[in-house]
């Protein structure tokens, strides 16, 4: 069973400034707990209920002494899934790495909702992108709801929080969704790339347009003002990837 002590720390985990000061995150979820325990991520602890730790006795079996056994409204109680009937992890917060310039980057300007930032990071593993770049006002990557929306993938794809303005400058190609750019079925891209994408609301920054070396607009046929930008995203590494040089 989960402690009492054990279920405040993995409650406080769900605020960023207790997962910076533990260097810990939560993990919820048979598919992304299987996942992290496939990666090279350091594992602190993981609580199951008997079915999930039955199932998947063979893959616990390498991590036998960091698993519990928990019933399932013990793992609803102290996580931020409505219902969870296989398992939750304790992750040690990863050290920042740098920035690899020599691959090419998905990059987000102040994107602030946890479902759209998971969303992408499961597009760029989808599409063989090894680093997401936020800007500094941008949701936490470790929040629970980024991770749940990742379905796994946050465990292949670095995020890196750094100001923008300064990697842009230093690239030698750096694409910008706007509403005003080339229409992207006519282009040729290359790599390594920036590809640059802006708010949610407010689209790209005024001061990040100066460092684009080409705008790039994705053609609407109907009457939607814009598109969510995990749709664009998804989008847009489509066609990068089919429209390499």
């Amino acid at each position: 069973m989960i402690s009492n002590r054990e279920s405040k720390f993995i409650k406080s985990l769900q605020l960023k400034k207790f997962r910076q000061l533990e260097n810990q995150f939560v993990v919820e979820g048979a598919k992304n707990v299987l996942e992290l325990l496939q990666s090279d991520l350091e594992v602190i602890k993981v609580f199951g209920t008997p079915d999930f730790l039955n199932k998947y006795e063979d893959t616990l079996s390498k991590h036998s002494e960091l698993v519990t056994e928990a019933k399932e409204a013990e793992l609803k109680k102290v996580g931020s899934f409505t219902s969870n009937n296989a398992a939750l992890a304790l992750v040690k917060i990863p050290a920042q790495t740098e920035i690899d310039s020599s691959q090419s980057i998905l990059a987000f300007d102040r994107i602030k909702d946890p479902g759209n930032l998971g969303t992408v990071i499961r597009i760029a593993d989808w599409y063989g992108f090894k680093q997401i770049v936020c800007s500094p006002e941008s949701v936490d990557c470790y929040n629970p709801k980024v991770i749940s929306a990742t379905m796994g993938s946050f465990a292949r794809v670095q995020v890196h929080y750094t100001d923008l303005g300064e990697l842009l400058q230093n690239s030698a190609h750096v694409y910008g969704t706007t509403l005003q750019g080339d229409n992207i079925h006519e282009l040729k891209f290359q790599e390594p790339a920036v590809v640059v994408f802006g708010n949610e609301s407010e689209g790209l920054a005024e001061d990040l347009k100066k460092h684009l070396t080409q705008e790039v607009y994705i053609p609407g046929y109907g009457g939607a003002e814009s598109l969510n930008v995990a749709v664009s995203t998804a989008v847009f590494c489509d066609n990068f990837r089919r429209l390499l040089k």
